[in-house]
């Protein structure tokens, strides 16, 4: 996981390299950013030069301590098997090897904190070189958790660094932030993204949508691409849009009832119908502005829907009610 595999992060990775060159590599960073932009990936490249043993202040990539730094276990808990690189993650560990009774389905728990974390961070590395400790999701950490590792956090032992991964620094403890340094992760371009889509082999008549929807994020668009995943998403856009030209509320209950009822699912489908009523507003502005209009409109109310879903409300009455309400656009 070489520096050079991360695309489009140019700014990040300087901060980075030149921390690396000159000796300077801060103790506890905060890589903030979308999901699926490269933070991960920083991330293991940081571990990487911090344990190499070859002399190269960026890894080497090919020693044994960087290839098992990230080289994961084959069972449960899949991190990586070098001693010096952990991984901290909700639900990652068996509720066992960390003193849980039950999974973590709600947060960090502070049971993983103290086992994974403190239980190793006063002690040197095992190899010499030094210690990483990876956060994902670190806004998912209890506030017992973020209160357990915070004195570690601001002062760790010589050779012991944090790199917390985060897409909503906000949801963070303000302690949290202030004894970590952020380092900003951008959406990437269309044009990355679609390198990367076509680099996995997928047509070009899937990535258009995807992309959109994606907001510059790899992952995401390498979801919205699955195969599975794109025929049920134009499946509810198909019928969704037959269902406004029905003109009838009964075909509304009729298509809300029959729809998914899970809500990330759902979420996704109505941002896909969104982007497709974006897409005919664009294209119609400058020749038919009645139908420009009457997209726009539709889209906004798409928008809205999704709000409503996100308070918590029935899946069902919000497709109802959205379908109603682009009938009477």
């Amino acid at each position: 996981m070489p520096f050079s595999h991360i695309l489009g992060q140019d700014t990040a990775l300087i901060t980075l390299k030149r921390a690396l060159c000159t000796g300077r590599v801060h103790h506890a960073y905060r890589f903030e950013g979308p999901d699926g932009v490269g933070k991960e990936m920083a991330a293991f490249a940081l571990a990487q030069a911090l344990v190499c043993t070859s002399g190269d202040p960026l890894g080497c990539g090919t020693c044994d301590s960087c290839r098992r730094a990230i080289t994961l276990a084959d069972d449960r808990p899949r991190v990586p098997i070098h001693p010096d690189v952990r991984i901290v993650e909700r639900g990652l560990y068996p509720p066992d090897t960390i003193g849980q009774r039950t999974e973590e389905t709600r947060d960090i728990s502070v049971n993983q904190i103290r086992t994974v974390v403190l239980a190793n961070a006063q002690f040197p590395p095992h190899e010499g070189r030094a210690r990483v400790f990876i956060v994902r999701a670190a806004e998912e950490m209890s506030i017992g958790a973020a209160n357990a590792i915070l004195k570690t956090l601001e002062e760790p032992r010589r050779g012991t660094h944090f790199i917390l991964l985060t897409a909503r620094p906000d949801r963070l403890l303000p302690t949290i932030r202030s004894r970590t340094l952020p380092l900003r992760f951008a959406p990437l371009s269309d044009e990355i993204v679609a390198g990367i889509l076509t680099g996995r082999g997928v047509p070009k008549e899937r990535q258009d949508l995807a992309i959109d929807l994606a907001a510059g994020s790899a992952s995401a668009a390498i979801s919205l691409t699955d195969a599975e995943e794109s025929a049920a998403r134009d499946t509810f856009i198909q019928s969704a849009l037959t269902s406004v030209s029905a003109q009838s509320l009964g075909n509304a209950v009729m298509f809300a009832e029959s729809g998914d009822r899970n809500k990330d699912a759902l979420r996704g489908h109505l941002r896909a119908l969104a982007a497709v009523l974006a897409r005919e507003a664009r294209a119609a502005v400058s020749d038919k502005p009645v139908v420009a209009s009457r997209a726009a409109a539709r889209y906004s109310a798409v928008q809205q829907a999704i709000v409503q879903l996100d308070r918590n409300a029935s899946p069902v009455l919000v497709v109802t009610s959205l379908v109603s309400e682009m009938q009477r656009v």
